[in-house]
């Protein structure tokens, strides 16, 4: 089993990464909480839930379901769960444990990091994507007009990271959590890059994935510790989400998993950084190993106005200025002020190039 700490002004806590290590939940709770509850969706309640529920047989637990995906981020969705503690007399002392992906993630640490002003969370991420939202206390539900823009800084107290959850991911996921390793590689270093090419998602080897994600892990943890509230360094973990958070909108979040729009993102950010400073990138190479493991690059008609409008509504933009994170090599990322004119030339270019009609 694999410990990564990681340094918070809020508190300190550990991520641990290894098989089977569910059981070991209970060791690992440093306050006897008044009662527990379990946070996940139709899905994973199906595969993981009872196993998680016995291993806390010593606790009051409740457990609340939602719907998988994009549609429980919802301001209903959150109110819903602050009843439901309410409702069974959940108070100051009581523990959220968020068991599932990046949207069980998110919603279950703003609802922790606003009832009663504040009250400890637990990550159990179930897909290889959420090894990214897990980490770092950003907690968040969307709003129409944009992913994310309702939401907090809220540290977990531990992160359990069980691997075998991992073996029951479609194509579809994995294809989607790799996308945020390659955007973690892109930020650190040619090596880490180098090594994910060599990956197919259509039979990854668990092993290799573990140490991946440790590596990701890592890189982000690094960049956190710096910039935990995000007023710098830490917007380059943003790198392909300003266009992929734009096209997710757009789409109403069913055409596009996250990991696949950050990957048309990355493809962008790659593009933009060539023209705008000249920057010598593996392009060629990201473009084919997407296409090999079946990324979705070919859009359906985008009427530009409306996605560059999406795009500003984005958390990052500033006076309705598009901050885009680019790289001037492999390992260095920075960030560049694009106005209205360069963006509509730059994406109408892409997705020109990508084969996708544009309105």
């Amino acid at each position: 089993m694999d410990e990564i700490k990681i340094k918070s002004t809020e508190h300190n806590y550990s991520i641990y990464l290894g098989y089977d290590i569910y059981k070991n939940l209970p060791q690992h709770l440093s306050t006897h909480y008044s009662s527990i509850l379990i946070l996940t969706d139709e899905n994973v309640k199906k595969l993981y839930l009872k196993e998680v529920e016995e291993s806390l047989h010593d606790y009051t637990v409740y457990t609340k379901v939602v719907k998988p995906g994009e549609e429980s981020k919802t301001i209903d969705v959150f109110y819903d769960v602050h009843s439901y503690l309410i409702e069974m007399g959940c108070d100051r002392n009581s523990l959220m444990i968020a068991l599932g992906g990046g949207v069980v993630g998110d919603l279950a640490g703003f609802v922790a990091a606003t009832y009663m002003r504040g009250i400890d969370y637990i990550q159990l991420p179930t897909t290889i994507l959420a090894h990214d939202s897990s980490v770092g206390g950003k907690v968040a539900i969307n709003h129409e007009y944009g992913k994310n823009l309702i939401g907090n800084f809220h540290a977990p107290r531990l992160i359990i990271y069980d691997i075998k959850t991992l073996k029951s991911l479609s194509i579809k996921e994995i294809r989607s959590g790799y996308a945020e390793l390659i955007k973690e590689a892109l930020i650190a270093n040619d090596s880490f890059f180098n090594n994910l090419l060599a990956v197919s998602v259509h039979s990854v080897n668990f092993n290799h994935l573990q140490n991946h994600l440790k590596k990701g892990i890592e890189t982000k943890a690094i960049i956190v510790e710096q910039d935990e509230k995000e007023h710098g360094v830490r917007m380059h973990l943003n790198l392909g989400h300003t266009l992929g958070h734009g096209l997710e909108t757009y789409f109403e979040y069913h055409t596009l998993t996250h990991g696949e729009a950050v990957a048309i993102g990355l493809l962008f950010s790659l593009y933009v950084s060539e023209q705008l400073l000249s920057a010598e990138l593996p392009t060629k190479a990201l473009f084919k190993w997407l296409k090999e493991n079946d990324y979705p690059l070919k859009l359906k008609a985008i009427n530009l106005k409306r996605l560059i409008k999406l795009m500003k509504s984005d958390k990052k933009a500033v006076n309705q200025s598009i901050q885009m994170v680019l790289l001037s090599r492999v390992g260095s990322p920075l960030t560049r002020k694009i106005d209205n004119h360069e963006l509509e030339k730059y994406l109408r270019e892409f997705f020109s190039n990508l084969g996708s009609d544009v309105l």
